[in-house]
């Protein structure tokens, strides 16, 4: 089953790192998180991906043209131009690399992947966001659930402390971020039958997020899978600095392999 990545966004709200890279090659420890991500779907044996590009794609590229070279011992003969690869520690990956646009949006991207897909079923994720999904479970979930399309859910912690405040102001009781409001927010980490792409009918301007999902949901060819493992985006700078405390300290959970 092949991967499919989303990363052709912009990453308006990171700019203090976008600016200059595209989203999904802003670092965590000293690899890009679309590296993590992919090193979690090949824990459990997926190595075949499908990178859809845009906002500065070519650095992306870039980066795998050059991956297998930045991973080898070389002895370098400049003199008749040879490269000898003495030991290489490359991951076994296939990755085909599509541009699809500078301002396609995320329903566009995957129309524009279709030939590269086939009839096949295949799983899609965001190139923004680590975790600690057992892929293989929710692989076997979604084959035994019969439907069109499963969508990893989660419930997100709450962002601040929650205070029990009295009439008078005495404090009753004081909970550091709490669960959330309960409801279960879309994690990524979809898998995919092909007949999806028959419901992307707006061209570039297909949002995976609007239509498509919300009419698959009504037509009730949609399931949940609940991860209440570890999830998170990097949409912001304070998120990037967390992730990357996580990964320096030794304690990223979502560091599978």
């Amino acid at each position: 089953m092949k991967v499919v990545l989303l990363a052709g966004g912009l990453g308006t709200r990171l700019s203090e790192e976008t600016k200059y890279l595209p989203k999904p090659m802003v670092t965590i420890g000293n690899e890009p998180i679309l590296w993590h991500i992919m090193k979690t779907y090949s824990k459990y044996g997926y190595n075949d991906f499908i990178i859809c590009l845009g906002y500065k794609g070519y650095i992306i590229k870039e980066y795998f043209a050059n991956y297998f070279l930045h991973r080898s011992d070389v002895t370098i003969d400049i003199k008749n131009n040879e490269i000898q690869v003495l030991g290489n520690d490359s991951e076994p990956w296939k990755v085909t690399l599509v541009d699809t646009g500078l301002n396609t949006m995320t329903g566009g991207r995957i129309k524009r992947i279709q030939k590269y897909i086939g009839n096949e079923p295949f799983m899609l994720t965001y190139g923004d966001g680590v975790a600690d999904i057992d892929i293989k479970k929710l692989t076997e979930y979604h084959k035994k659930s019969n439907k069109m399309l499963t969508v990893t859910a989660y419930k997100p912690q709450g962002k601040f402390g929650s205070i029990d405040i009295d009439t008078k102001g005495n404090v009753k009781s004081f909970t550091e971020k709490p669960a959330g409001d309960g409801i279960w927010i879309n994690a990524g980490y979809f898998v995919c039958q092909p007949e999806i792409f028959d419901y992307l009918k707006e061209g570039d301007a297909t949002i995976f997020e609007k239509s498509p999902l919300e009419t698959i949901a009504a037509e009730g060819k949609m399931m949940s899978y609940k991860h209440e493992g570890f999830w998170k985006p990097m949409d912001t700078l304070r998120d990037n600095v967390e992730l990357n405390e996580m990964w320096n300290k030794n304690k990223a959970p979502w560091k599978v392999w």
